[in-house]
């Protein structure tokens, strides 16, 4: 008798990917993908509409801090001179009675870009103090 030789063949690694269970996957997701997208409402949002306030905006008071640290106070006539310790009360002076609920006019600080950032903070703070509770800064945009 022949001897038999027994040849085991060793198992090789296989270098590729089965693509099978990933394509099974994606074409399940596409089918949800399908079903679903004509359920979904998109959302709707109310805007404001335009000319709804009750009346026209206040024109802001305007203070104006010049590179010698010198406040002057601008609403509808001359500007006023102003310290530091009277600035307060003289914007409060200013500002028009209006009715309650409504808000009263804006207070626009317009100072130097050389004098000091404590200057205005502390013009700020004597405003809060007085009672203005709308204050703004105002900035020239970049060209």
């Amino acid at each position: 008798m022949p001897s038999m030789s027994t040849r085991r063949r060793g198992r090789r690694t296989i270098n590729e990917i089965n693509m099978v269970p990933f394509i099974d996957v994606m074409l399940v997701l596409l089918i949800i993908f399908m079903v679903t997208a004509p359920l979904i409402t998109p959302s709707m949002i109310s805007l404001p509409k335009v000319g709804q306030a009750a009346s026209q905006p206040v024109k802001p008071i305007q203070v104006l801090i010049d590179k010698k640290e010198r406040i002057e106070i601008r609403a509808s006539g001359p500007a006023q001179s102003a310290t530091l310790a009277t600035v307060g009360q003289a914007v409060k002076r200013l500002q028009p009675a209006v009715p309650q609920g409504e808000q009263t006019a804006p207070v626009v600080i317009s100072a130097d870009k050389s004098i000091k950032y404590e200057t205005v903070v502390n013009v700020m703070d004597a405003l809060n103090k007085a009672g203005v509770s709308r204050i703004a800064l105002s900035v020239q945009t970049g060209r």
